[in-house]
């Protein structure tokens, strides 16, 4: 595959960019000019207008993440930011859960898939001095009721990829971790609860929580600035601070924000 480096085409990789905050990612970088390969599980080729690359795969399989990454080299001959956003999620307490292997599933997606997606992708990254972004949450950044799972996966991407941008120093590589709180994704449709099975209810208050668009927007916006970390919220940076200093109080304020769903 022949590499382009000197040009003004830029090219962005997304991975779950079928809904929620990936498909406003899409859409705010087919606004900027950029090309876009855009992956989840059942995307469809026709999924958007513009100059889309859409391919449909499961990147907890490393065949897939190697086939997105090439798709995008092969179709435009360059690769300028990843974002990896494919995530799933949990709502159950530890103690109810009646299938371990949904915990295994987060991982593999929320986890293993940005790895091995940022593997394949870090070679031409580095050819266009591009930007790697990690779309974690503030369950990555402090333990949150009935998302141990989650929050255990989100933790893992942020140890990993704080330790790549250490790595990465000098190589024109950005690291870009991204902490949203809650987001109107309809979440419940990649949500397991304490059967392993799809919850049917939102837990979360999606009419007074953040839009999609406007977290998205967010997202385009540090990464076009290499920031290092986006705390997205007002209330998650006081929360991170209180933290140090009263972390108690800090663990009752995270259950009842899980209790009210916002």
């Amino acid at each position: 595959m022949r590499l382009i480096v000197s040009t003004d085409l830029k090219v962005a990789i997304i991975t779950g960019a079928s809904q929620g905050i990936g498909e406003g990612l899409v859409r705010g970088y087919l606004a900027r000019g950029y090309r876009v390969v855009a992956n989840s599980r059942s995307i469809r080729p026709d999924a958007y207008e513009g100059d889309v690359l859409a391919i449909a795969g499961d990147i907890t399989d490393p065949a897939v993440a190697e086939r997105v990454v090439g798709g995008a080299v092969a179709r435009f001959g360059r690769v300028d930011t990843l974002v990896n956003n494919a995530g799933v999620s949990m709502w159950a307490r530890f103690d109810e859960l009646r299938d371990l292997r949904a915990l295994e599933q987060v991982m593999r997606v929320n986890y293993f898939g940005a790895v091995y997606c940022t593997r394949y992708a870090l070679p031409y990254l580095k050819a266009t001095r591009g930007r790697i972004v990690a779309v974690s949450s503030l369950a990555g950044r402090a333990g949150v009721p009935t998302r141990s799972g989650y929050a255990a996966s989100k933790h893992a991407m942020a140890g990993f990829f704080d330790s790549l941008r250490v790595e990465l120093m000098g190589s024109g590589v950005a690291v870009t971790m991204i902490y949203p709180g809650f987001v109107s994704t309809g979440i419940r449709e990649n949500a397991t609860g304490p059967d392993g099975k799809p919850i049917l209810v939102s837990p979360v208050k999606e009419g007074e929580v953040m839009r999609v668009e406007e977290c998205a927007a967010r997202i385009v916006r540090a990464i076009e600035r290499r920031e290092r970390k986006v705390v997205m919220t007002a209330r998650g940076k006081m929360g991170l601070w209180l933290r140090l200093v009263a972390p108690g109080l800090v663990d009752r304020i995270a259950r009842h924000a899980v209790e009210r769903g916002r």
